[in-house]
Parts: structure tokens; C-alpha cells; sequence
């Protein structure tokens, strides 16, 4: 069966940006175990980006507007640098794997909270059974290894994993309710987190790139920047529009998966068949939890 062009090209982007998403745990867990801070990382992340983009933020305006000061504060720098923040520092304690099952791998549980607590949403059957999948495995993926020492320090990542990905969850529902365009809201995020952010990073202390060259800082800012924190953005934008944001949402399934594997193939990661079957259940839930085998409404009778 010949797939129709643009439906092609939307199933194309969302696997582009599930890549993407397993690559910044990826490459995030080298660079913090490298010549890299987290601060320096974030750093990277924002300035570049809100450089190039500064075009887009001319045409479109960088304020929130309609929103409540705690709503526009999580527009402004939810999605651009608490949640990146957070989770590229418990990437400085757990492996990478563990950050594909508990920070992505969560989001729809995470979610799913904060529609009910947001907006009274209430989940169908199909979706609770995923949700319960979801954090089945995220528990035997944590809670199993804090409680079997197999990984010393690697519950204060965890931790930050389940922060970070429960900070997207918040955002993600204001930013649905926003009406804000993926564009807008992102060159929003990249001003105000260069503005805000940027000096607290700074006064750290632990921004000086000292134990990094020009190549490995070019890199970075390709990496960081223009791949995980602006194509990836666009290509969920775009695998949205094209296929729709249920069966977008279920390619999330295969993140906790291709993190699982890039630990194992290039970072090393030792992994155990209970983790595997552990990842490999979250993967499942989010499968289930994204509705993409939801019945479709039938039209109205005539």
C-alpha cells in the first residue's frame, strides 16, 4: 500500500523527533560525564537559538499575552529551561536509560494529572491501563535499583527526571490552553530563558568552558541548540499537523526504547533484563496512553 505524500512525511517527522528526544539523553549523559557542566550545556542551548530566531521573535512578540503571571512564567521558561535544566542534571547521576523510561517515558502519566487538575479531564479505560503500564515500569526502573543498591547516587536523577518531566506535563497543558502557535511559543521560551536564565547560569560559577575546546563547543551548540531545542520542536509541530497529535504521541513509545539501546551501543550502559522489561513496559503504556487506538467519533446521522 502506497503511503499518500504528506501523511509520509508527517510519520517521518514524528520518528525524527522521538530520535531526537533519545539523542539529548544521549548526548546530554556524554557531555555532563565530559568537558561539560550542565550549566554550560543550558547555556548553549539558549543563546544560540534565541540568535537565530531572532527574526521570528521580531514578527510574532515574546510576551504571553491572556495568561496569569504563573501561567506566562511557565510559558517563558518551562519547556526552554527548567525542564532541561532539571533533567540534564539528573543525567550528571543516572544513565541515560533510566532518563529515557522517567523523563519522556512519564510524560503522559504527568499529563494526565495535570488535565485533571487543570481542566477536570478525565481519562477513557484504554488510557488508564497505559498510565498504569507507564508507572509500573517506571517503578521497577527506579525503585527496584534504589532499593537493590545496584546504582549508587542514581536515585537523585531519578528524582530529577520525575521533576523535570512532571514540570513539561504543567507546561504542555497551559501551553495547550494558551492557543499559542509551537513556533511562537517556543522563540517566547528562547528570549525569556536567554534573558532570565542565562545570568543565573552565569553566577553559578560553573560556566567558564575551561576544560572545553572550539570544536567540542561547536558541537554542542549544533547538538543542543539547533537540533534538540529548535528542529525537534518543529518536527513535532509539523508530524502534528500532518498525522494528527494522537498517533504523533504514540512514536514516544519508541524513546525510552532507542534511549535504552544508544546507552548500551555508545555510552556503554550496563542494563539487566529487569530494566529492559521495565523500559519495555513503559514503552507500552505510552503507547496505550497517547489514544491512538481510539475509535473515532462517527459523524452525526443527517
Amino acid at each position: 500500500m502506497t503511503l499518500p505524500g504528506p501523511r509520509l512525511l508527517g510519520l517521518l517527522a514524528a520518528l525524527g523527533t522521538v530520535t531526537i528526544w533519545a539523542a539529548f539523553m544521549l548526548v546530554t549523559r556524554f557531555a555532563v560525564q565530559g568537558s561539560f557542566t550542565v550549566e554550560e550545556l543550558l547555556i548553549l542551548r539558549l543563546v544560540p537559538g534565541a540568535f537565530v530566531m531572532t527574526p521570528v521573535m521580531w514578527r510574532l512578540g515574546v510576551m504571553p499575552r491572556g495568561q496569569s503571571w504563573p501561567r506566562a512564567a511557565m510559558l517563558m521558561v518551562g519547556a526552554s529551561a527548567v525542564f532541561p535544566f532539571v533533567v540534564s542534571k539528573g543525567l550528571a547521576y543516572a544513565p541515560a536509560s533510566d532518563g529515557g523510561a522517567l523523563a519522556p517515558g512519564m510524560l503522559p502519566f504527568w499529563t494526565a494529572l495535570a488535565a485533571y487538575a487543570f481542566a477536570g479531564e478525565v481519562t477513557g479505560p484504554r488510557r488508564r491501563l497505559g498510565l498504569a503500564l507507564i508507572l509500573t515500569g517506571a517503578m521497577i526502573v527506579s525503585l527496584w535499583q534504589i532499593l537493590a543498591g545496584t546504582d549508587d547516587g542514581a536515585w537523585k536523577g531519578h528524582l530529577m527526571f520525575l521533576t523535570g518531566s512532571g514540570c513539561f506535563a504543567i507546561y504542555s497543558i497551559i501551553f495547550r490552553q494558551s492557543g499559542l502557535s509551537p513556533l511562537h511559543s517556543l522563540v517566547i521560551g528562547l528570549f525569556w530563558g536567554t534573558l532570565l536564565i542565562t545570568p543565573l547560569l552565569l553566577a553559578t560559577g560553573n560556566v567558564s568552558f575551561a576544560t572545553s575546546d572550539l570544536r567540542d563547543v561547536a558541537t554542542m551548540i549544533v547538538l543542543q541548540s539547533f537540533i534538540i531545542g529548535i528542529l525537534a520542536m518543529f518536527l513535532f509541530g509539523y508530524a502534528v499537523q500532518l498525522i494528527g497529535a494522537a498517533e504523533t504521541a504514540a512514536f514516544g513509545a519508541l524513546t525510552p526504547i532507542l534511549a535504552l539501546l544508544g546507552g548500551v551501543a555508545f555510552l556503554g550502559e550496563t542494563v539487566t533484563p529487569l530494566k529492559v522489561f521495565g523500559v519495555t513496559l513503559v514503552a507500552a503504556g505510552v503507547f496505550l496512553a497517547s489514544g491512538v487506538l481510539r475509535k473515532p467519533k462517527s459523524a452525526p446521522a443527517p
